[in-house]
C-alpha cells in the first residue's frame, strides 16, 4: 500500500471512530445503553486500524523510507487525535448517563 492510500485509510478509520462514539453519546442520551457500548466497540475496532495505518507510516519511515510531512499527514494525524479524544469522553459521558439510570 502506498503512502496516500494509508492516509487516507487513517482518516476513513478516524472519522468512523469519531462517529461511533457521537453515536454512543446520543444512544446513551436516549437510554439505549447497550447499543452505546456497542457503538463505543466499534469506535474502539475503528482506532485499532487507524493505529495500524499510523504504524506502518512509522515503520516505513524506520525503514529508511522518507516519509514527506505534507498537510495530508497533518490532517489525518489531526483526525486521529480528535477521535481518540472524542471516544475517550464519549465512555466516560456513557457512563455518566448509566449512572443516572
Amino acid at each position: 500500500m502506498n503512502y496516500e492510500e494509508l492516509i487516507f485509510k487513517l482518516i476513513t478509520q478516524s472519522g468512523d471512530a469519531k462517529s461511533f462514539a457521537m453515536e454512543a453519546i446520543q444512544l446513551a442520551k436516549n437510554r439505549d445503553f447497550d447499543k452505546a457500548r456497542d457503538c463505543l466497540n466499534n469506535a474502539s475496532k475503528q482506532l485499532e486500524l487507524a493505529h495500524r495505518q499510523q504504524t506502518e507510516l512509522i515503520h516505513m519511515e524506520a525503514q529508511g523510507n522518507k516519509i514527506e510531512v505534507t498537510l495530508l499527514l497533518i490532517h489525518a494525524q489531526d483526525h486521529l487525535m480528535n477521535a481518540i479524544t472524542t471516544k475517550d469522553l464519549a465512555s466516560e459521558i456513557v457512563d455518566l448517563y448509566l449512572d443516572r439510570k
